[in-house]
């Protein structure tokens, strides 16, 4: 039997069923249910008339994918709510100006989901700048070995990074021991922030203009949508790389499609279609200087519970009534994907 003490918080979980395993795994959920008041309700949203009670009594929330949209009708069965612990990135599904003016705090793992991302990411840099992709395809489609391209390596290349968020600055940190320069355009740094860093400001068309591999990591936003459209891309270097592990969205897919047509010596390496899955009759399919993946660049499998884990220990900073790490407010959440 728990304990209580008079710190703890009682608290519910609201998970699809299926992913409260992928994400909490059974250490994290033992903790919960030890470390705070477990309300013992354990349920998807759309079993929630049949835990009322519990709800009206739920001081702390741990969620995940799937959590409800936190409107006024959620709000009148959590009178009692003081915080959401939410173990994944984006809240844009789930909060609105209601949630917002009650006051409730919010943390989600968004600096988690940024690790896995990063480093996905920081591997197709790399094998994008021994241009892996090109000599894979002259190799096997035309049997050419001995040739060597006009190939820049990693020594002294240059690599874009479109955003300087929580996946951006990690990609700084991460590209610091290859000897690469690296260049960002976001016009929310100050340009002396990024220079403290070893990071050159520059505008969308310099960045392209002057990158060996372009890296994107903008969220989708209303703004965003369409950002890289066919003049930048037409002003890539030759044999360089376009990589999206952000959004779909944020990049003109059709002036993309033409301008790989157009340049069989670029190549995409593409994490993120819009829609996704790209349409069965998308060209992305065909063309032999794209790479598709499934979306996988983000927490997957065993790395979702890292989420879990953190916002656990966000739980904890909240009940000792410290600063939390990764708290989401209405000012920073309008910037997130």
């Amino acid at each position: 039997m728990a304990i209580f003490r008079a710190d703890m918080l009682k608290s519910v979980l609201i998970a699809p069923p299926g992913l409260r395993e992928d994400v909490f795994s059974e250490a994290t959920l033992a903790k919960i249910r030890t470390e705070t008041r477990w309300l013992d309700a354990d349920f998807p949203w759309s079993a929630a008339d049949s835990y009322l009670s519990q709800l009206a009594e739920t001081e702390v929330i741990f969620s995940t994918w799937g959590m409800p949209k936190m409107d006024e009708a959620f709000l009148a069965k959590t009178p009692n709510l003081r915080a959401v612990f939410y173990a994944a990135g984006s809240v844009r599904g789930f909060v609105t100006e209601a949630f917002w003016n009650r006051g409730i705090t919010l943390s989600s793992a968004w600096r988690s989901n940024a690790i896995p991302v990063s480093e996905y990411a920081l591997g197709a840099i790399l094998l994008s700048l021994k241009q892996t992709w090109l000599y894979h395809r002259r190799l096997k489609v035309e049997k050419i070995m001995g040739e060597r391209l006009r190939t820049q390596g990693g020594y002294g290349s240059t690599v874009g990074l479109v955003s300087l968020g929580a996946i951006g600055w990690r990609m700084v940190e991460l590209l610091k021991p290859f000897s690469v320069q690296i260049i960002a355009f976001d016009p929310f740094v100050e340009p002396a922030q990024a220079a403290e860093a070893g990071v050159t400001l520059v505008e969308l068309e310099e960045l392209f203009d002057r990158s060996d591999v372009v890296s994107l990591h903008t969220p989708w936003l209303k703004e965003t949508e369409n950002l890289i459209h066919g003049d930048l891309l037409r002003r890539m270097k030759p044999n360089s790389t376009l990589i999206n592990t952000a959004r779909g969205a944020v990049v003109d897919e059709a002036a993309l499609i033409d301008v790989l047509g157009e340049r069989p010596d670029l190549t995409a390496f593409l994490d993120v279609t819009h829609p996704e899955p790209a349409s069965p009759d998308s060209p992305l399919y065909t063309l032999p200087n794209v790479l598709l993946t499934p979306h996988i660049a983000g927490s997957v499998c065993q790395e979702c519970q890292r989420m879990g884990d953190s916002m656990l220990s966000e739980y904890h900073h909240f009940i000792r009534g410290e600063a939390l790490e990764h708290e989401v407010t209405r000012e920073t959440a309008s910037r997130m994907a």
